[in-house]
């Protein structure tokens, strides 16, 4: 990426500030969510959106757009097609920002048992507190760094973090304890799933960065995919938030530049074009020995792309759905 400019490099937009409003909400409307409200021993606040709580889809979308700053929607259609009753819609016309600078799941947190007192620990942080911290090269590469009075940072766990992660969080941000707050949703919750997703245009831009695309060039992005039922085991429900995006997952690119661009985008982008394609997550990952970084990095795509040049008028597609393996998947014969 080194041969582009760096995308926000002139952004003045604070993710962190942005969003407050969005989750001044979610902390007005606990009740309704179906979320709780605690405060861990440091001060800082902890939404608890599917762990003890049982939180929902509706904290799942919100959740989903605190992800990404503020900078896009999620929404719920209920229109069946494609054999699937229940499909979110992702839009941003700022889709670097909100994707990669915000919503992308790059930042590692572990600890080991000897630090936690009990079982190691380990999560990737996504949401607007990495633009604070800009502990990952990806900010480097952006160009963009937040500056912000307080944050927000969600957790993919099934237990709240320990003290020390907390405190890594806190230092790293330069926040203190009452001006963060954590949003914590496993993914065998509804909110949980809900919120990955939402991840489906934030897919589509990390493999477009991963295959060298301009991202300057990236002006609007809107995505579909369809959303499955939550399962208490974990694994399965892993395995379904990512096959609802490698086989689920629809993208709609708008860039500017050369049509060449445009057009190897729209090929290079599909995760047709990985080996794995075809079967499920869950069984690629157990074939990996549960090693993500074994698994072939051009699964982590959506399954059909439609990239248009603004600055030609031209559009190009690639790859398709594949619905029949997702209800295969999915569905239980009544």
């Amino acid at each position: 990426m080194s041969e582009h400019p760096a995308p926000l490099a002139a952004c003045p937009l604070s993710v962190n500030a942005h969003v407050q409003p969005w989750v001044d909400r979610l902390l007005r409307d606990a009740d309704a969510l179906r979320v709780r409200l605690l405060r861990d021993a440091s001060g800082a606040q902890i939404v608890d959106a599917g762990i003890d709580a049982p939180g929902s889809v509706a904290a799942g979308l919100l959740i989903g757009e605190i992800c990404m700053g503020g900078f896009g929607s999620v929404s719920l259609s209920s229109q069946a097609f494609e054999g699937w009753p229940t499909w979110l819609e992702v839009r941003s016309s700022q889709p670097v920002l909100a994707c990669l600078a915000s919503q992308y799941a790059g930042w590692s947190l572990a600890a080991s048992k000897e630090e936690t007192g009990a079982k190691k620990f380990f999560a990737l942080g996504s949401g607007p507190a990495r633009a604070l911290a800009v502990k990952e090269p990806l900010f480097a590469e952006l160009g963009y760094r937040d500056a912000c009075a307080h944050g927000v940072l969600v957790l993919e766990v099934d237990r709240a973090p320990p003290p020390v992660v907390v405190q890594k969080i806190l230092r790293d941000c330069e926040l203190p304890p009452q001006a963060l707050t954590l949003l914590l949703t496993p993914t065998t919750s509804a909110a949980g799933i809900t919120q990955v997703v939402a991840r489906a245009l934030e897919v589509a831009l990390h493999k477009a960065h991963t295959l060298g695309f301009d991202l300057s060039h990236v002006v609007d992005g809107a995505a579909s995919a369809p959303l499955p039922a939550p399962s208490p085991d974990a694994a399965v429900a892993m395995g379904r938030s990512n096959d609802a995006i490698l086989y689920g997952g629809r993208v709609h690119l708008s860039v500017r530049g050369s049509d060449a661009a445009a057009r190897a985008l729209a090929q290079a982008l599909p995760s047709s074009n990985s080996p794995d394609f075809g079967h499920g997550f869950a069984e690629v990952f157990k074939a990996s020995g549960y090693d993500f970084y074994k698994i072939d990095p051009a699964l982590f795509a959506p399954a059909e792309v439609w990239v248009s040049n603004l600055d030609s008028g031209n559009t190009w597609h690639a790859g398709a759905l594949d619905m029949a393996l997702l209800r295969q998947l999915w569905l239980q014969q009544a």
